[in-house]
């Protein structure tokens, strides 16, 4: 009887452990709340997205399940930035997707991440001061930095005929380093920059602002800031006051809201956004059918940034960020089997038999220098209220 009790209880332990998975947990912070809060849904959507696919899979790390924990950064909030990401830490997470907008990322990395060792991967924080920050090999993202950027939109202003322009941008660090890369890119091509003058966001009138660029003059004015506060209020006072026609749209300005909220004399303005095209966006856009918007800004790269840590944990068959975090690099690039969207078991596979993957995932990533995107952007014009990408570049 004694061992038949013994033989019982053993089994019982056995099935009980049979039946405990690992759970991951991985941190959304993104701004749910102020001036992107249009396109954090799609993001957070791709992001888990990634995630119950490869729950439903169970080929993580032996049938883990991941589980989101969102928490909301305001964007522009160092305050609850932080206070957010201590909250996700004490929650217990394994990894940070965000944040998402550059200054407040910089906070979270530089009060929390490094103070308690977590891996951070930004789908969207594309400051250059960002590429240059000590942080102890714990941050990666998947958006190019904006110094590329400026590039990209001096080809585009060039290509079309634009000799002269007015730059605005938000007053802070996202907006001053687009701003500075912008300045720097045209006018080593030759273009001239009347004004380079900064907007604070959340301002019911932004006329004295209009006032200062409409006198510098420009062909164009240049709206670097965000699509649901100042850059939306910049436009509507310049187009109300009939100083500006035609304005240069980068990253923060692109997104369906802004034609929305502006209407018809939006057309004919453009700029450009990371993006690519490809296999790899189509097959999400396929998966995520009419749930939410895979082409949305920065949801492909949300995707990727859930899907580089699920990978770099199965190759570090472990959950721990100081494990995990060097392998991130090694499952993005190549050499390997290419891994795109709605394949992630099949990578996680690979991984487990000993095998080498190369993420290529819906943004053509690929991961350089200081574990940033090298980066590939499309060129968007509003085309009868829409944005419509007339280019990859």
């Amino acid at each position: 009887m004694k061992k038949l009790l013994m033989a019982t209880a053993a089994t019982a332990l056995m099935a009980g452990s049979a039946l405990a998975q690992t759970e991951v947990k991985l941190g959304v912070l993104f701004g749910f709340t102020g001036p992107i809060e249009s396109l954090t849904g799609p993001m957070a959507a791709g992001a888990e997205m990634a995630m119950k696919e490869v729950t439903d899979s169970g080929a993580l790390l032996d049938g883990a399940t991941v589980t989101p924990l969102r928490a909301d950064t305001g964007c522009i909030d160092n305050g609850l930035a932080t206070s957010n990401a201590e909250r996700l830490i004490a929650d217990g997470i394994n990894g940070l997707i965000g944040g998402d907008c550059s200054g407040v990322t910089g906070a979270i990395l530089q009060n929390v991440a490094i103070p308690n060792g977590m891996v951070m991967i930004s789908p969207s924080a594309t400051s250059p001061g960002l590429s240059t920050m000590d942080d102890n090999g714990l941050f990666y993202r998947t958006a190019p930095s904006d110094a590329r950027e400026g590039q990209v939109m001096a080809d585009i202003l060039t290509e079309r005929g634009i000799k002269s322009i007015a730059l605005t941008y938000t007053n802070n660090d996202y907006g001053k380093g687009l701003a500075d890369a912008i300045v720097t890119s045209f006018e080593a091509v030759g273009g001239e920059v009347t004004i380079s003058a900064a907007h604070e966001d959340g301002k019911a009138d932004y006329s004295a602002e209009v006032g200062a660029l409409a006198s510098a003059g420009g062909d164009i004015l240049v709206v670097a800031g965000y699509l649901d506060q100042g850059g939306l209020g910049i436009i509507n006072a310049a187009l109300d006051s009939g100083a500006f026609e035609t304005f240069g749209l980068p990253g923060g300005m692109i997104g369906d809201s802004l034609p929305t909220n502006v209407g018809p004399d939006l057309n004919g303005s453009f700029g450009q956004i990371a993006g690519s095209g490809g296999d790899g966006i189509e097959k999400l856009t396929g998966m995520a059918g009419d749930a939410f918007d895979a082409t949305s800004p920065y949801t492909p790269e949300s995707y990727d940034a859930a899907a580089l840590f699920m990978f770099a944990m199965q190759a570090a068959n472990s959950t721990d960020p100081a494990v995990y975090g060097e392998k991130i690099l090694e499952v993005a690039n190549a050499p390997g089997e290419k891994i795109y969207p709605g394949e992630l078991a099949k990578g996680l596979e690979i991984i487990k038999g000993g095998g080498d993957i190369d993420y290529v995932g819906a943004s053509a990533v690929e991961l350089i220098g200081p574990g940033e995107s090298a980066g590939s952007y499309r060129e968007i014009e509003v085309q009868d209220g829409k944005n419509t990408t007339v280019k990859f570049r």
